[in-house]
């Protein structure tokens, strides 16, 4: 039987724990923080201690579950980076100090292709090599995707990522935060009567700056002619903003698989709960017979569950780390 690992995810504002066995994920527990909704945004000085309040329980829960002993455990894993300093800190302290004690390696995970790995967790499974859209609140980005432990970033975001373009756009519009899944939700009931301008980036990159700005004047200009533009015209607003960013993202996508004559694409990260680019997705996959790989809703978040998978290649690989080593809040590819 293959190894036996406990996973632990701690990079923004959600603790979560995994176990994964032979390859096999057994469980995926998330304790999730609604202290941010008070302030609109990530604090993270409270998302650190939030972790410190929820790592403990959420492991000894994680283990419960799985129904195995801490005895039993071949590895740890955590996430190095990318993330917030102070939340890493938590869970690399926690996973050194266990590793330590039980005298079994220790993991240190890329969470940007922990999300991409989330795709080997179930059928069915990405062959190589393939593309992958990663889009979350702090990336955007597009990968070539070798192999499991061989990825390279040949397109990304050159400023904001497009996960806080839908939640500063939110912002504006009113929206409590987390505004993105509220775009989504009101995008559904709406239709895309507005426009707003791509950005000209070389090659494919993206830059969601751009659009962030002509929302804002779009939405300032309206105001000016009538105060009630937004509450009338919700809906339109959201399916027209959420309608201009999916095809940024799906313009340089298509480019990316034209020029490599990859037709294996996928999408992770927390933008790819997104129900309009799921949709979009499909359409375009319809249009070019691509072989699409959508994760599971709750792969796409942040979570142990993926980091597990990626520690589980890791292990066979022989890529430990030592007890020295540090979070890194800005790590690369």
């Amino acid at each position: 039987m293959g190894p036996t690992l406990l996973a632990v995810e701690s990079s923004c504002d959600e603790t979560s724990a995994a176990i994964i066995q032979d390859g096999k994920v057994l469980n995926n527990i998330v304790a999730t923080q609604s202290v941010h909704e008070n302030y609109g945004g990530v604090v993270p000085e409270l998302a650190s201690r939030a972790h410190q309040q929820n790592i403990v329980p959420v492991v000894t829960e994680t283990l419960k579950n799985a129904d195995i002993d801490k005895s039993e455990l071949n590895g740890i894993a955590y996430t190095q980076g990318p993330g917030l300093l102070g939340a890493l800190l938590v869970g690399a302290s926690f996973v050194k100090a266990m590793a330590y004690a039980l005298n079994i390696p220790l993991i240190a995970v890329n969470h940007m292709q922990a999300h991409i790995l989330a795709h080997f967790i179930d059928d069915p499974r990405p062959k190589f090599p393939f593309l992958c859209l990663t889009v979350s609140g702090g990336h955007t980005q597009i990968v070539l995707v070798k192999s499991h432990l061989d990825m390279e970033v040949i397109g990304q975001t050159i400023d904001d990522a497009v996960g806080e373009a839908f939640d500063k756009s939110a912002k504006l519009l009113g929206l409590p935060y987390p505004g993105g899944p509220l775009i989504d939700k009101y995008a559904k009931l709406g239709k895309p009567k507005y426009s707003f301008p791509d950005s000209e980036v070389p090659g494919l990159n993206f830059s969601f700056s751009g659009i962030k700005t002509a929302f804002l004047y779009f939405l300032r200009d309206q105001l000016k002619l009538d105060d009630a533009f937004i509450s009338e015209n919700l809906n339109d607003i959201a399916a027209s903003l959420q309608h201009a960013l999916i095809q940024m993202l799906l313009s340089r996508l298509n480019k990316a698989s034209e020029k490599l004559n990859i037709k294996e694409i996928a999408i992770a990260g927390g933008v790819s709960a997104n129900s309009g680019l799921r949709s979009a997705l499909q359409s375009t996959a319809h249009e070019n017979n691509w072989n699409i790989y959508i994760p599971e809703f709750q792969y796409c978040t942040d979570n142990a569950g993926m980091i597990a998978m990626a520690a589980h290649y890791q292990y066979l690989a022989k890529d430990f780390a030592s007890l020295d080593i540090s979070p890194n809040p800005r790590m690369k590819f």
